[in-house]
């Protein structure tokens, strides 16, 4: 059974309280949550996103905390850094402004600078198609993947800007069917996943080699467990319950685009009930929270990304199409993800619908966006 109202307690109590660390007296409070002071902002994405998957209302005044605090890890050169007075990072600016979305007031999207975003993602952008995560860092398939994401979102995506993103993705799916971080790596399910949804955003997916990668995550779901595992030959983890299990819905409609008849119109192609049990019975803690696998402890990362596969796992199809799955008692049922974004359907048309009312930030080097 779903702990939903323990898990409600606890991201609410989290949610108020996380993001005033500097207001922390104790040398103990201080130190153990140190490690997480350049990913306040995911903290942010990862608890909102908890609480609409559990369909708890956000209070008004919280979401407006969010944003005057999110406003504050805004870089004044454009993106969102993972703390006030930090350098700007992809990672940060994707999770900020998908918790911006989904608390979706005007408040909340106004925050954004959107022409100062387009800036950093310039700033960022390599001449082979791939981005930094930040100035002066690493290139990987997760940075194509932000950079998409945001962009396509906040309507500031052009195809100059994405230009040779495309083939540059495509470099990293390997001989196993999945892709890796670089090209030439093992593959791997958040890269996979990344890589592939970049790809959905850009109109391209059809150039994966769909077929390959179908039997790579599908290869992925653990026969005794039911969850899923991040590579060959590791250990089953709660949170590739999304990023796994996610690809599935991409795939579903990249092959049903290339006329693929035999695709089933009410599952997805994995085990849906397997992963549910295995979140429901194994990846719960009783006083709130969800994990990688039993053993190990709790953390707002895992809670986020078990709720986030248990949604997939729940829900086929779209609005005009759509069939559930719900493992247990009706108050197992989560609130549907979007595959492509991770955050509620109707939260990313709500933002789509804001953002292209406004129109394209007038940059040098911006060209006319088109539909992705």
């Amino acid at each position: 059974m779903m702990h939903g109202n323990v898990h409600k307690i606890a991201a609410s109590r989290c949610i108020e309280n996380w993001f005033r660390i500097e207001s922390l007296t104790s040398e103990s409070e201080s130190n153990r949550i140190q490690c997480l002071d350049a990913s306040r902002p995911w903290l942010c994405f990862w608890i909102l996103h908890s609480l609409e998957l559990l369909e708890e209302p956000i209070p008004a005044a919280v979401a407006s905390d969010v944003c005057q605090f999110l406003a504050r890890c805004q870089s004044p050169t454009g993106g969102f850094a993972g703390g006030p007075g930090q350098h700007a990072h992809l990672a940060p600016t994707y999770a900020a402004v998908n918790a911006l979305c989904i608390i979706g007031t005007e408040e909340a999207y106004n925050i954004i600078d959107r022409e100062k975003l387009l800036d950093f993602l310039w700033s960022v952008k390599q001449p082979d198609g791939s981005f930094v995560m930040h100035v002066g860092g690493e290139v990987d398939v997760r940075s194509a993947y932000c950079a998409a994401s945001v962009a396509s979102l906040t309507n500031i995506l052009t195809p100059k800007l994405f230009e040779n993103t495309t083939n540059w993705i495509l470099s990293c799916q390997n001989w196993e069917g999945g892709l890796s971080g670089v090209p030439g790596l093992e593959a791997h399910g958040g890269y996979t996943f990344c890589g592939t949804a970049a790809l959905v955003i850009l109109g391209k997916e059809h150039m994966l080699d769909l077929k390959a990668l179908l039997r790579w995550v599908v290869s992925r779901q653990m026969r005794f467990e039911g969850g899923f595992q991040g590579r060959c030959n590791k250990l089953v983890d709660g949170c590739y319950s999304f990023w796994q299990a996610g690809l599935l819905p991409l795939l579903h409609r990249a092959l049903f685009k290339e006329g693929e008849s035999e695709l089933s119109r009410q599952r997805w192609m994995f085990e849906q009930q397997a992963l549910q049990e295995y979140i429901l019975l194994c990846c719960q803690n009783p006083t709130g929270g969800l994990l990688d696998k039993p053993g190990k402890s709790r953390d707002f990362y895992h809670t986020c990304y078990c709720l986030s596969g248990l949604s997939i796992a729940q829900h086929f199809g779209n609005v005009d199409l759509h069939h559930e799955i719900i493992l247990g008692r009706e108050e197992n049922r989560l609130a549907p993800t979007h595959p492509v974004y991770n955050i509620c359907p109707e939260k990313v048309a709500q933002a789509v619908q804001h953002f292209l009312r406004l129109p394209v930030p007038d940059v040098n080097k911006s060209d006319p966006p088109f539909c992705c």
